[in-house]
């Protein structure tokens, strides 16, 4: 059954939503973007190259994108609470059958396809649900959520550094698939938006006066409920295939740096200890950049695209800077800058997904943008490893994140032209007819 529309409550019980986001962001994402520290062990341990090892980080990336429409979909067909506790317990099944680390194959299809999988059936609706409850503070509220990533990286850093000279690497795996379980727990506080809106909404309904519109605020920050089918059309729209270049090309680069981070200052003689903090550095300065990143956006200043577009150019300066370091000092500095210019990036790219296609079609935006996305995630890895093994330095796979980049500024500069000239075609065909009075000079009522 399809509810009706109702109108975002931006506050009460979505900020219940937002820290429950908040934990799954961290169980999730973070988990994934601390997996270079088990990079080098597994790496060892089966005896495999750089560019066969990275595999397993490829499959992850690339499951989490490709599963994103799936979890879209089954978000409209049930609930968002239902699919995050499925995405729980498929990210716990596969590291516990990780834990077992039979050959590169079985890593493949653990700690990459179920881990890959239950990450994307737990963010995508989360997510997905924080940008239906809140409207006006939309870009806040997925910036707060979305720091979950960095504020559990911080410590995951050294705790999983911690758990690997414990228990070894796969004992690692089991005790972090464990702790992923708790994200069922965030997913059954995600109270469906039907159960505390539709009273909201019937109320707005009785007090409207006759005449007055259909509700206190514009009809755009509307938002719907649920949807009855996954809408495929909006492949169709030059805007979102722009955006889902850009997002291609941003993927190809995002999860190379945190890959190669820790064998980079391996390979300059950083001491184990110094590197864990590298990552709780990337994890710190991230949190910084998206909050406030997500206040600026709040403040609706500059236009979000705007926004994005120098947050991306900032942050693809900052990796061809990053492999000039050739000390820890060096080294902790550049990833700083990195790391807060990625926080501002992805603290305002969903809200701008959300600025393109409109509430509406939201979600299934969201569950084809990861799509097609995911062929970035699985491309980059493997590539930045391959130029690795040929050119012999992990300094490579930087500058060939920061080159992508660079190039996908340039199709955000492209969306951007396309919807301001259709914003002033638009405001070229609202503009009033002069009048068309044989004397103008002469005021209508005065006529009568």
């Amino acid at each position: 059954m399809q509810a009706k529309d109702s109108t975002p409550p931006d506050g009460g019980y979505g900020w219940v939503v937002v820290v429950s986001a908040f934990m799954v962001m961290g169980l999730t994402a973070a988990v994934l973007k601390t997996f270079g520290l088990f990079f080098v062990e597994i790496q060892q341990h089966f005896d495999e190259l750089a560019s066969t090892t990275s595999w397993i980080t490829s499959v992850t990336i690339a499951i989490f994108h490709l599963g994103a429409p799936v979890a879209s979909s089954l978000c409209v067909r049930y609930t968002h609470r239902a699919v995050v506790i499925t995405g729980g317990l498929l990210a716990f099944s596969g590291m516990a059958l990780g834990f077992l680390g039979l050959n590169m194959v079985w890593m493949y299809a653990t700690t990459g396809f179920l881990q890959g999988l239950g990450i994307s059936f737990s963010w995508t609706p989360a997510i997905s649900i924080v940008s239906h409850y809140f409207s006006k503070k939309r870009a806040l509220a997925n910036a707060i959520a979305s720091a979950g990533e960095c504020a559990f990286a911080f410590t995951f850093g050294p705790f999983f550094q911690w758990l690997i000279s414990q228990y070894g690497w796969k004992g690692a795996l089991l005790i972090i698939g464990g702790i992923q379980l708790n994200i069922c727990v965030c997913g059954i506080l995600m109270r469906p938006l039907t159960s505390s809106c539709l009273l909201e909404a019937s109320h707005s309904e009785i007090e409207t006066p006759p005449g007055n519109g259909e509700s206190r605020i514009d009809k755009e920050d509307k938002s719907p409920i649920t949807h009855k089918t996954f809408n495929w059309m909006l492949v169709r729209q030059p805007e979102f295939v722009l955006y889902a270049i850009f997002g291609i090309l941003a993927a190809m680069s995002f999860f190379v740096p945190p890959l190669f981070l820790v064998p980079l200052s391996y390979s300059l003689g950083i001491d184990e200890s110094w590197t864990a903090s590298l990552l709780s550095i990337l994890a710190m300065v991230d949190f910084a950049g998206r909050l406030l990143c997500g206040w600026y956006a709040n403040l609706h200043v500059t236009k979000t695209v705007h926004l994005l577009t120098m947050t991306i150019t900032l942050i693809s300066t900052s990796l061809m800077l990053l492999p000039l370091a050739n000390n820890y000092l060096s080294l902790a500095i550049f990833t700083g800058f990195y790391g807060f210019f990625f926080g501002t990036t992805v603290a305002v790219h969903i809200t701008v997904l959300a600025d393109v296609v409109g509430m509406p079609d939201f979600d299934s935006a969201l569950g084809l943008f990861m799509l097609i996305r995911s062929t970035g995630g699985f491309v980059g890895p493997p590539l930045a490893g391959l130029i690795v093994d040929m050119a012999g330095d992990y300094r490579a796979g930087f500058y060939m994140a920061g080159a992508t980049l660079v190039l996908s500024a340039g199709f955000l500069v492209t969306l951007d032209q396309i919807q301001q000239r259709k914003e002033r075609g638009s405001q070229t065909n609202t503009k009033p007819k002069k009048s068309t009075l044989p004397y103008p000079s002469v005021h209508p009522l005065k006529l009568q």
